[in-house]
């Protein structure tokens, strides 16, 4: 069997290939152009283990392995990186590290999607792009809107407010600008409204998505988003971890009584992230414990950590209705049942709401 260390970049990769029968280690460097990367992994002997860090051109890298029946384990390039104390660093040390943690068994290789969750991310992040690209056209619009005394606010995007601003007396460069920034939104917000049809018709083909739909404020975007950027809920152990994942903790410099606390990592998908705050804001309207939940928090610690909480107290809610496979009636039905049983026995009710509607894992 042959192991190989892969450090793998855009334009090349560097190997440390280790054949388990002879010992015998071999280090080479190959370029991405033409068919030398192919030629070289066809022609070993079977089988086959690979690993790579998680780097972003890496996808058709595995679709190679995948199609050459080659074993590839992509590894978390944070862990990899702690792994090696020594601060020399370059690519031969990084294919033999890799390396090392693979025969070692201590590579730590990560959950990957599937193509088809690759594809429905591509779409979601395709339309994300386009309402950022919009919301850049709208605020040019505003701008000009607001120096010629129009104020309209969110009615300047109605028909009657695209006509006064259409209508604005500029100067000839001004009125050019105006009219190409007007025909832009125009053409995005057509372009935004087929992707969002598009995102509507995989909700009805995904059964996690539509189970996720089912709770207030949850619209089909959040509930593809979530389906498809989680995967498989049972990688999880418990919500902690599913905040740390997305990035819904607060960075910590703790050490001996004194405890740091600062803003949130962020350390993961953004556009996820960016989905649950706003999803947050609507479902703390319609759902009572959510309401209850923000309203405390708002008083606590303000309106930013407020809705920061919101928003994991609700991706952790949605959370496990995928890993359970139940709707928003029966996720309330569970918590109340927990409820009622804590009461019976005699328990203090739970003060916070993370665990109120929380069925038990």
């Amino acid at each position: 069997m042959r192991i190989i260390g892969c450090d793998l970049h855009a334009r090349q990769q560097t190997l440390a290939m280790l054949d388990t029968e002879t010992g015998e280690v071999v280090n080479r460097t190959l370029m991405h152009e033409g068919d030398e990367v192919r030629e070289f992994y066809a022609a070993l002997p079977r089988p086959v283990l690979v690993g790579i860090e998680a780097i972003g051109p890496m996808q058709w890298f595995l679709d190679l392995l995948a199609e050459l029946g080659i074993e590839c384990q992509v590894g978390d390039a944070a862990k990899i990186r702690a792994a090696e104390p020594r601060k020399q660093k370059h690519d031969r040390r990084d294919a033999e590290l890799i390396l090392k943690l693979l025969v070692e068994k201590r590579f730590p290789a990560i959950w990957m999607p599937s193509k088809e969750l690759l594809d429905l991310r591509a779409l979601l992040l395709h339309r994300h792009q386009w309402v950022r690209l919009r919301t850049q056209v709208q605020n040019a619009l505003q701008a000009i809107a607001l120096a010629n005394g129009l104020r309209r606010g969110p009615g300047l995007w109605s028909y009657d407010g695209q006509a006064k601003i259409a209508f604005l007396p500029l100067p000839p460069h001004a009125s050019l600008r105006r009219s190409a920034l007007q025909a832009m939104y125009d053409h995005m917000d057509e372009e935004i409204e087929k992707l969002t049809v598009q995102v509507a018709e995989q909700v009805e083909h995904r059964w996690g998505a539509q189970l996720l739909m089912s709770h207030p404020g949850v619209g089909p975007i959040t509930a593809l988003a979530t389906d498809v950027f989680l995967g498989d809920p049972q990688r999880f152990a418990d919500g902690k971890a599913l905040a740390s994942y997305t990035g819904l903790i607060p960075q910590e410099r703790s050490s001996g009584r004194r405890r740091r606390l600062g803003r949130i990592s962020k350390q993961g998908n953004p556009l996820l992230r960016f989905l649950w705050n706003e999803a947050g804001a609507h479902a703390a309207r319609r759902d009572p414990e959510l309401r209850r939940f923000y309203r405390r928090k708002l008083m606590q610690k303000g309106l930013g950590k407020a809705r920061v909480a919101v928003a994991r107290k609700l991706g952790i809610r949605l959370w496990i209705m995928l890993r359970e496979q139940i709707d928003y009636q029966e996720f309330c039905r569970r918590g109340q049942k927990q409820q009622s049983g804590a009461a019976c026995a005699g328990m203090p009710e739970v003060a916070n709401g993370a665990n109120r509607h929380r069925p038990v894992e």
